[in-house]
């Protein structure tokens, strides 16, 4: 399950309950700070949900939103705090990492409840909208203030947080074997809405996969680039039962852009498709972005070790500033 659907569903039932709650949200860090944007935590009154990076910085912020909670009860306004990872500055954290990070502390009251149930159906159903936090506001958007995923900005005294709700990235597995069915499993448990894609209607591993949020049978892998979208945020692994469908798909994706582009198939195999398509006309340029044989070379063998290399590559692309 989505990691931030359980934090919004823990929320939901407290303030059914009537309990105020704490959201803290990581709005920005850098350097080695151990939580990272869009990280977050529900602070309730005997209970906690979530984390925003953990160690002393994370339990000096749970005690300083249980303790502004009390003095300040129905308020409902938001405020930001600013730790530095450092020894004796300003701000400190109490720890010595060398980041700092940014977070937004938000009392949730029972007046925010159309709010919340409103983020959870956004992300049950992936749907493209923004959660907005200002100094007085707490909402739900159509409206993007950028187009990345988050954006924080101070001016003045004001600020706004803004984070696109539900899943940031979407990976597409064309072909539902046993390979697909491990990255899946694996997969689910981050922050990607994987897509399935298969042409066997009764397919065994496919009726096996609950952990894919679509699975899809086409027809013929010739209609499946009316099924995958282009975008910075789009990862694509083709592992398909043979070869000649690997050829298929990689000829009705290639003028597409993805974040990532990956192949399952032997290195034999592979380069003498690739060399194929370049005799061809196919760009020589584009045709090297394409990760084949996919995956980190960790000398994987099994569908689950093999689904941990592709998933490490994914993770190692997501993650890098330039790739």
């Amino acid at each position: 399950m989505n990691k931030d659907l359980e934090i919004w569903q823990f929320a939901l039932a407290k303030l059914e309950k009537q309990d105020s709650v704490t959201l803290l949200v990581v709005a920005k860090s850098s350097g080695s700070s151990p939580g990272r944007q869009g990280f977050k935590m529900i602070v309730a009154e005997d209970e906690l949900y979530g984390s925003i990076g953990g160690g002393i910085m994370e339990v000096a912020l749970v005690q300083l939103a249980q303790g502004k909670r009390q003095k300040v009860k129905g308020k409902n306004k938001s405020e930001i705090i600013e730790q530095i990872h450092k020894k004796n500055v300003p701000n400190s954290s109490g720890m010595i990492c060398s980041g700092k990070q940014t977070v937004v502390l938000k009392e949730l009251t029972f007046s925010d409840l159309v709010t919340v149930s409103k983020i959870i159906e956004a992300i049950k159903n992936n749907q493209n909208v923004y959660l907005q936090i200002t100094n007085n506001q707490f909402r739900i958007s159509n409206s993007e203030l950028s187009a990345t995923n988050y954006k924080f900005q101070i001016t003045d005294n004001e600020f706004i947080y803004q984070e696109k709700i539900g899943f940031k990235q979407n990976l597409y597995i064309i072909g539902g074997g046993h390979c697909a069915l491990a990255l899946s499993e694996l997969m689910s448990k981050m922050d990607f809405h994987i897509s399935l894609f298969d042409d066997r209607p009764h397919l065994n591993t496919l009726e096996k996969n609950q952990f894919a949020h679509s699975k899809n049978i086409i027809e013929t892998y010739e209609k499946v680039a009316d099924f995958v979208p282009s975008g910075n945020e789009v990862y694509v692994v083709v592992m398909t039962l043979g070869y000649k469908f690997d050829e298929i798909v990689i000829r009705q994706l290639f003028d597409k852009d993805f974040k990532y582009f990956g192949v399952l198939g032997s290195k034999a195999k592979m380069k003498t498709l690739l060399k194929t398509l370049e005799s061809e006309g196919f760009d020589k340029t584009k045709l090297a972005k394409i990760r084949t044989p996919i995956g980190l070379p960790i000398n994987s063998h099994t569908p689950e070790e093999i689904a941990v290399s592709i998933a490490a590559e994914i993770i190692s692309v997501k993650n890098s500033v330039v790739n």
